[in-house]
Order: C-alpha cells, then sequence, then structure tokens
C-alpha cells in the first residue's frame, strides 16, 4: 500500500507538469485571434465561480440564506464596495437569515 502512494504522488507530478508546460512548448508566440484571447482571458473567473459557486450554496444551513448572501454581495460588488465590505454583509445576510425562524 505505501509503495502506489508514490506512484500515484509521480503520475500527479507529471499530469500537472505537462498541463502547464504543453502551452509553454506549443505556442512561441503571441496569440493574436481576439477570440482565443477573450476566452483564455475569461478562463480563470470561470474556473472562480464553478469552484465558489457550490460552496456558497453548501457552506451554510440552508441553502436560501447562501442565495441571499450571493444576490446581496452582487449587489454591492456592483455598486463598487471593496471586498471586505461585501464579505461583511454576506456575512451578516447568513446569521440574520439563519436566525429565522422561519427557514
Amino acid at each position: 500500500m505505501s509503495h502506489n502512494i508514490w506512484i500515484y504522488l509521480l503520475v500527479m507530478a507529471a499530469v500537472s507538469y505537462l498541463i502547464r508546460m504543453t502551452p509553454l512548448a506549443l505556442i512561441r508566440r503571441e496569440i493574436t485571434n481576439k477570440y482565443l484571447r477573450s476566452f483564455l482571458f475569461y478562463v480563470p473567473y470561470a474556473t472562480l465561480a464553478v469552484m465558489t459557486f457550490p460552496a456558497i450554496m453548501e457552506a451554510t444551513q440552508t441553502p436560501i440564506a447562501g442565495i441571499l448572501a450571493l444576490i446581496a454581495g452582487i449587489i454591492l460588488a456592483w455598486k463598487g464596495c471593496s471586498l471586505f465590505q461585501v464579505a461583511v454583509l454576506c456575512c451578516v445576510v447568513v446569521f440574520a437569515v439563519e436566525l429565522l425562524p422561519i427557514f
């Protein structure tokens, strides 16, 4: 069993290395295609959203608290509030909603 863990670690390291090195090895010049550049620009945001959204729904006792906090956070962020202000308000919304006896 303990020998298999080293094989697993080596395979994971190789896959991670290949995923990061393949674009560097294949693309040697600047990308000029505006559609590909646009796609690559939004990949980090989409990845962050895919990882964060389920956590927002599952981190609270009730999913409605997470949804209301998400809506409040989007509104505050849209209005230009700082990340700290958005985070504090979202925490307050979750706390308040979970204190209500109807949820």
